[in-house]
């Protein structure tokens, strides 16, 4: 049975965690027992942050609608009921996009939010 050599196998399995590893500063980009370290651990950086970014944007649309409808004189808590005991269902990316690009729709949506919401509360 022939000898099989590895040499081009490994250098290109170190070359693609090498590429992976540009951009990374000292030892980290272009030594491979670090880079290999390196890269593992930013992937699971990257798979974290894909989680925290939905978060992070859920976030910053509650704010933003919470601000529009400041300015209308309701809180975002009683906005969303309101819209809830109207029965319009639209979600936060919407409402904050609306609030920015077509305030005079979010207006209309704030009034019948405002409608639906009981009297003595």
């Amino acid at each position: 049975m022939a000898r099989v050599k590895r040499g081009v196998t490994a250098h290109a399995k170190h070359k693609k965690v090498i590429k992976a590893a540009s951009g990374f500063r000292g030892r980290r980009k272009n030594t491979i027992r670090a880079a290999k370290a390196a890269v593992d651990k930013s992937l699971q950086y990257a798979t974290i942050a894909r989680r925290l970014k939905k978060r992070n944007f859920r976030s910053l649309w509650i704010q933003r609608i919470n601000a529009a409808v400041r300015e209308h004189g309701l809180t975002y808590s009683r906005f969303i009921s309101g819209l809830i005991s109207a029965g319009i269902q639209v979600d936060r990316k919407v409402l904050s996009d609306l609030a920015i690009t077509a305030p005079e729709g979010f207006a209309a949506l704030v009034e019948k939010a405002k409608g639906s919401l009981p009297a003595n509360a």
